[in-house]
């Protein structure tokens, strides 16, 4: 029989109002009252307080939800037609993973992703395909690589926004396995920021995306990208001044090449990836790009929005980076066809000096006698239209005392061309 539907509504809110008189009484002890203190203001005694407590050190807020009475173990148990199937698409998975083709996750979310794909009757939830692989010898352990020694780069120091954004790409894969890169940008001092996904990884999506951050948070004095030859231009012919770099230059910002194999130098952008990841792509199946951008951009906005940054002193990244207006590329800015002129500008470099006392820079050896072995490194390559140099130093522009440990000439066919009028509205 159905529950009339004014006992069930009176049912709710009497338990959403036993929830909230647990969150009270969490709330009282993490203000510093004692067990006692919260019992007498609550009317509640001290064993129920500190059942609650557990529960809340052990599960967080959502330990306070009522938990249903229902026995949590079933008589059923996986069939072995389904726990064959659980393990012969873990081994489907683990060969195309070898042979570098289709979906590259082999975990429970792939499995069952995949049985969903071959119409098994009664897909088994991720945690049982968790147990039938575990049980079938089908998991090992994590094993930590070795770290490499460490190298301490010099590194900017914003203190503004606008300073600096970080950019970086994250791959995911679609329901039914197709690859999707996911191209990420924020600002480091004001935590604002945006993303778009795209079909491929090509420098033409990645000077499209910086089109996008540019009009989208602004350009800034400088913009932080990793070594991907989307970004750099490949890792073919020396002294190479790719699509992406070209673009920055005309548009009036210079480019920061982070260190190779080095992510902590883009933290920001690294640690974004993680919200990212955990409210757009976690607990869900998204099946083309239109549905990843539709979910990104709802976070993007109600990440904007929030509060939860210790470093904005309870401000939103929205009040923060508006607290200075942005300089945005125009919105009728049109990336061109043509291969891009290059402009008078700065590119910058992290880098590593090697035992023989060199660097590498554009897939080209550059010679820094004056280095130690291991030092990181920050290299300028500037473009002006008499000549173009590559310098190297010790520290960041933003240092207050650094030293020029090397200066080469840099060979160009192109002509360098004087900065354009502004391209921001």
């Amino acid at each position: 029989m159905w529950l009339n539907s004014s006992v069930y509504q009176e049912g709710q809110m009497k338990m959403n109002q036993i929830e909230r008189e647990r969150e009270i009484a969490i709330h009282l002890l993490r203000s510093g009252y004692t067990m006692r203190e919260v019992a007498g203001k609550c009317k509640r005694s001290i064993a129920w307080v500190s059942k609650w407590q557990r529960r809340y050190e052990a599960e967080g807020w959502s330990g306070l939800a009522g938990q249903s009475r229902a026995p949590k173990r079933h008589g059923k148990k996986v069939s072995a037609a389904t726990v064959r199937a659980i393990l012969r698409t873990r081994s489907e998975l683990e060969a195309e993973a070898a042979r570098g083709e289709g979906l590259k996750y082999i975990g429970a979310r792939a499995v069952r992703t995949r049985l969903k794909k071959k119409r098994l009757k009664r897909v088994p939830s991720r945690a049982t395909i968790e147990r039938v692989l575990q049980h079938g010898g089908m998991t090992r352990p994590y094993v930590r690589k070795a770290q490499p020694k460490a190298v301490k780069y010099p590194h900017l120091h914003p203190s503004h926004p606008h300073q600096l954004i970080q950019v970086d790409i994250v791959p995911h894969f679609l329901t039914g396995g197709s690859r999707l890169p996911c191209f990420n940008a924020i600002d480091v001092v004001s935590r604002y920021p945006t993303g778009q996904a795209f079909p491929q990884r090509r420098s033409l999506d990645a000077a499209n995306f910086l089109i996008h951050v540019w009009q989208t948070i602004g350009i800034p004095h400088y913009t932080q990208l990793d070594n991907e030859g989307c970004f750099s231009g490949g890792a073919t012919h020396p002294y190479i001044v790719g699509r992406v770099v070209r673009l920055a230059l005309q548009v009036g910002t210079e480019v920061v090449f982070s260190p190779i194999y080095h992510p902590a130098s883009n933290g920001s952008i690294e640690r974004f990836h993680q919200d990212y990841d955990r409210h757009v792509w976690e607990d869900t199946y998204l099946h083309n790009q239109a549905h990843v951008n539709k979910q990104a951009d709802q976070f993007f906005t109600a990440y904007r929005d929030s509060t939860h940054h210790s470093a904005l002193d309870e401000q939103s990244p929205h009040q923060v980076h508006l607290r200075i207006p942005p300089k945005k590329l125009a919105a009728s800015f049109v990336l061109t066809t043509h291969t891009l002129p290059l402009y008078a500008g700065r590119v910058h470099f992290m880098r590593k000096v090697d035992a023989d006392q060199t660097i590498t820079v554009l897939n080209a050896v550059w010679s820094v006698p004056f280095a130690s072995s291991d030092q990181g490194v920050w290299v300028t390559l500037e473009l002006a239209p008499s000549q173009t140099s590559l310098l190297v130093y010790d520290a960041a522009p933003d240092s207050t005392r650094r030293t020029l440990l090397a200066t080469h000439p840099f060979p160009l066919t192109d002509v360098v061309l004087a900065h354009p009028e502004t391209n921001a509205d």
